[in-house]
């Protein structure tokens, strides 16, 4: 059977590819030690997984849910919201539950492109909302991210394009894989750049709390709920990334499109999940500054790690949990490099061309391995 033409445009995911190789070497009895994928390996909240079991258990806990989510969700996300980021929603019209941040990134895709529109996408960045813009036959526009500009949008640039048929602007920040934070401006300018050319500004925010004391939401700033949304996910903060449990915050109105796709596309979440997820967004300050603890020392061992291979970095306090390193000179691509440390030591770490053309000469690596995992990479390098 063909295919749709729409498949021509994308690949699989390049992760989706790179784990079934690793797999198979692993099959072949290589030890391959896997720092490339942002996959919490630590527990969730203790009291989130007991409220699941215990709503598994309730009568009605195995019925369609509704498309809007639990009450007992959104409000625990207005809740979070309020105490976290300052910043006041209405639960019942200003929240919608998705499953997971990066369904929202397609639904609101639907929602609002039409075939021919223009998306501005980071380079380097997500390489999803790529990928989604081109399956709703949306075209791309990448806007460059350098490290001598702090990986930050250059809105003076963006102001000399043609940005007529622009109707979305993709933010991340904290900036995955870069690991910078938005700038003192970059918020306040970004709104009214996309109130000055009627552009959707979208901010996908899961990565605030890993080692960040100064966690900000594109919604706490004036005049954001206007021509802003904003993505968040339980997935890094709570290690609930296999729970598929996000949502998306802003208008009401705004909100309604994005329902319309939605309902179209699921029967709701499984309620136990909702109520865990309701129970991990209570959770208190001692839930957060452990977690940092924990990635404090992990990102001070692939420090180590990252220098043992002679690669350069420039900023060591980065937020999330990743590292982004400049690869050594020695090498002309970051995938060479990649598959040189993979072949050599059985390590991989994601090439920086994953995120884009403007990640060429960097490598990602992850803090989701234990640090005797860290520390078993080494001696092989050292070896």
């Amino acid at each position: 059977m063909k295919p749709a033409n729409r498949l021509a445009f994308i690949k699989e995911y390049y992760f989706s590819r790179k784990l079934q190789e690793i797999k198979e070497m692993q099959q072949n009895g290589i030890d391959v030690i896997n720092l490339g994928i942002g996959s919490p390996d630590l527990p969730p909240p203790y009291d989130a997984v007991a409220q699941m079991q215990l709503a598994a258990k309730q009568e009605n806990a195995h019925k369609y849910q509704s498309y809007r989510g639990a009450d007992e969700l959104r409000e625990a996300f207005a809740d979070f919201y309020q105490r976290k980021f300052q910043v006041e929603v209405n639960a019942a019209t200003e929240i919608l539950p998705l499953l997971g941040s990066k369904e929202g990134i397609m639904h609101i895709s639907m929602a609002f492109l039409n075939e021919g529109d223009e998306v501005l996408i980071p380079n380097p960045g997500y390489p999803t909302y790529t990928s989604v813009t081109k399956l709703v036959g949306a075209k791309p526009v990448f806007y460059e991210l350098k490290e001598e500009n702090e990986w930050q949008p250059n809105f003076n640039e963006l102001e000399k394009q043609d940005l007529s048929k622009v109707k979305i602007m993709w933010l991340n920040y904290p900036h995955m894989p870069t690991g910078v934070k938005a700038s003192q401006h970059l918020f306040h300018d970004a709104i009214a750049f996309a109130k000055k050319h009627d552009i959707l500004l979208i901010n996908d925010n899961p990565y605030s709390f890993i080692l960040n004391d100064n966690p900000e939401s594109l919604l706490a700033y004036p005049g954001a709920k206007e021509v802003g949304l904003e993505l968040n996910s339980v997935s890094k903060t709570f290690n609930m990334a296999g729970w598929r449990v996000g949502a998306v915050l802003g208008s009401q109105e705004n909100l309604q499109h994005i329902l319309k796709v939605k309902s179209n596309m699921d029967s709701g979440m499984f309620l136990p999940l909702q109520l865990g997820v309701a129970v991990a967004l209570k959770e208190n300050e001692d839930w957060f500054k452990n977690l940092d603890f924990l990635y404090k020392n992990r990102r001070t061992k692939i420090i180590e790690l990252v220098e043992k291979l002679d690669c350069q970095l420039e900023d060591r306090d980065l937020v999330g949990m990743f590292v982004w390193a400049k690869i050594p000179e020695a090498y002309q691509t970051s995938e060479e490099f990649s598959e040189h440390i993979l072949q050599t030591h059985h390590l991989f770490a994601a090439p920086g061309t994953v995120f884009g053309s403007g990640g060429e000469g960097y490598i990602r690596f992850s803090l989701c391995v234990d640090e005797a995992t860290i520390e078993k990479a080494i001696k092989r390098v050292e070896a």
